[in-house]
Parts: structure tokens; sequence; C-alpha cells
């Protein structure tokens, strides 16, 4: 199950951003919430049937929206949500494969420990 320097288990690489990446951009209290808002938002006159309007994150998350900007640009570069602008708006949506890889990068966390090589 381990690599052959007894560090890695094997079936645990894979390509993408690299967990720690994936893991900080969830982390952050603020990203999670925006995260949380984009699984059940609220509509506003700017929301549209796909993603969800940058404006609609100041009145959730109650910050201003260079902060929002930048939480936004850091859950983008992960991979985890997706962003579209039209004209001045940006609509942003989640990306489903992008958690159910991370997902499967943490599910041997949720297994046995497999035993170190002695």
């Amino acid at each position: 199950m381990w690599d052959a320097e007894g560090a890695v288990p094997s079936g645990m690489e894979s390509s993408g951003p690299d967990t720690m990446t994936l893991l900080k951009a969830v982390a952050d209290p603020v990203r999670w919430q925006a995260l949380q808002f984009l699984l059940a938002p609220e509509r506003s006159e700017c929301s549209r049937d796909r993603g969800v309007c940058g404006c609609d994150f100041e009145r959730v998350l109650q910050l201003t929206q260079p902060t929002i900007s930048h939480h936004m640009k850091v859950l983008v570069d992960a991979g985890l949500v997706r962003a579209e602008r039209q004209g001045r708006w940006v609509f942003y949506e989640i990306v489903p494969e992008a958690f159910a890889a991370l997902q499967r990068r943490l599910d041997p966390f949720s297994g046995p420990v497999p035993e170190r090589p002695s």
C-alpha cells in the first residue's frame, strides 16, 4: 500500500491542484461560507439559472467587493469554483467534479490505516 520509500500510500497521487491547495482553499471560514452560499443561493435580480452573481456575496458575507473577489479568486484558482464574466458582472458556480476529486484524495483516510513496511 505504501510507495517504495514508505512515505505515500499508493493511489493517492493525482493530477490537478495539489491537495494542500484545495484544503487551504476550503479551510478559510469566509470561503467556506461562500461555498455554502453557492450550494443554496438566495436569488436576486441579477442572478441567473446557472451561477450566482458576485454582487450577491456582499450581502451574505458582509465584506467589501475587493475582499470577496480575492476569496473567490482563490476558489477559482483551486478549480473548486467556475467564474464567468458577463459584461460587468461575474457569475460563480460550484465545480462538482473538483469536490469529487478531493473526496477521492481523502477517502484513504476514512478507512483502516495501512501498515508500514518493516
